[in-house]
């Protein structure tokens, strides 16, 4: 879905005006924050819960599932009905605003909409004991066979915010030509496609309250980790954590199987894979995002792929995109995702 309204060339390249802010929310920081805390309203039915394991057993840990709830059309129309798996971010959960707004966005169009939960998150500790970071593209893969085994499903999208988008991207990147032909789409709001300037950005002083408030999180969540599984892990280095590069190099990296927390940034980024996209992709990026960075080169790749639409406007925070609400809710990220993804369906992509 390709904006045909005039854009402006900047230095950062091509800047799509579509989107206008609310007029009080024209600061980055009031979008972010707005966005993750003003009230909403939507309409789902009772979801069914499906439990997929995603990382079989060894002789010293249990299986690794994961928990997504799923709201499906009729059973009759349920199989040839897109099916939109849905993807939170960092410290996220299945019930993140952005998820519930899109699926019932997408209920409502008459899709299948399954929200899932990443390891450990959404309150399923017990279910993982392993941990969860943003290279786990293989955990999308298994969800989705499961999924198309289970439901016989013909049509499905992934949707990604931050982290999640970066998720998606990197496994469509990582397939290129050979997808699955049930993969007809995915998209990327706010995807954290280069984790090494964007972990920066988040230890600058004026993004210091987004990073302590994930920060606290992610300990008090890797402090239950050790409590249900103290053989695998150990509080050793938890001590010296004052950043989030700190926190992924003393538990991811350690714990995730990395050298350190440059290697995790580099070997787990979707901008390494994104020249090899081969399926209709959506990225929604923001010029004023507080902390996530995207390299000119990845703007560049992006640009340059025929299969992705590449979307970057000069406002709209980190996930938030909060326009005005006239004729509908002023979620302008939902709206655009959803039209990008029923238009995509529609031509056959």
């Amino acid at each position: 879905m390709k904006s045909e309204r005039p854009r402006t060339l900047s230095a950062q390249g091509l800047i799509n005006e579509d989107f206008v802010p609310r007029r009080w929310l024209r600061n980055s920081h009031l979008q972010t924050l707005a966005g993750n805390f003003l009230p909403r309203v939507w309409t789902l039915p009772e979801p069914e819960s499906r439990i997929i394991e995603v990382e079989a057993a060894t002789e010293d840990r249990p299986a690794t599932s994961l928990l997504c709830h799923c709201h499906w059309q009729p059973e009759e129309v349920r199989r040839d009905r897109l099916t939109l798996i849905l993807i939170h971010g960092l410290e996220g959960s299945s019930k993140s605003q952005y998820v519930l707004g899109n699926a019932s966005r997408a209920w409502a169009a008459g899709c299948n909409v399954v929200r899932m939960n990443m390891r450990s998150c959404g309150g399923t500790d017990t279910l993982s004991p392993t941990i969860y970071h943003s290279g786990r593209s293989g955990d999308v893969s298994m969800v989705m066979d499961d999924l198309i085994r289970a439901y016989k499903l013909r049509a499905i999208a992934l949707i990604g915010y931050s982290m999640g988008g970066n998720m998606v991207l990197k496994l469509a990147g990582e397939w290129g030509e050979d997808a699955r032909p049930e993969l007809k789409a995915v998209v990327g709001i706010s995807p954290l496609m280069d984790l090494a300037v964007s972990s920066a950005a988040l230890h600058e002083p004026r993004n210091r309250v987004y990073e302590w408030k994930f920060l606290r999180s992610m300990l008090r969540r890797f402090r239950q980790k050790i409590a249900l599984f103290p053989h695998i892990y150990t509080t050793q280095g938890l001590d010296r954590i004052r950043s989030l590069r700190g926190f992924d190099q003393e538990v991811v990296a350690r714990y995730g199987g990395f050298a350190d927390a440059d290697d995790y940034y580099y070997t787990v980024a979707s901008s390494n894979v994104a020249h090899r996209l081969a399926v209709p992709t959506l990225v929604v990026h923001s010029l004023d995002d507080p902390f996530i960075r995207m390299l000119d080169r990845t703007r560049r790749t992006l640009s340059g792929n025929e299969h992705v639409t590449f979307i970057e406007t000069r406002h709209g925070g980190h996930c938030a995109f909060l326009a005005p609400a006239k004729g509908y809710d002023g979620y302008w990220a939902e709206r655009t995702l959803l039209s990008f993804l029923m238009d995509t369906v529609r031509s056959g992509g």
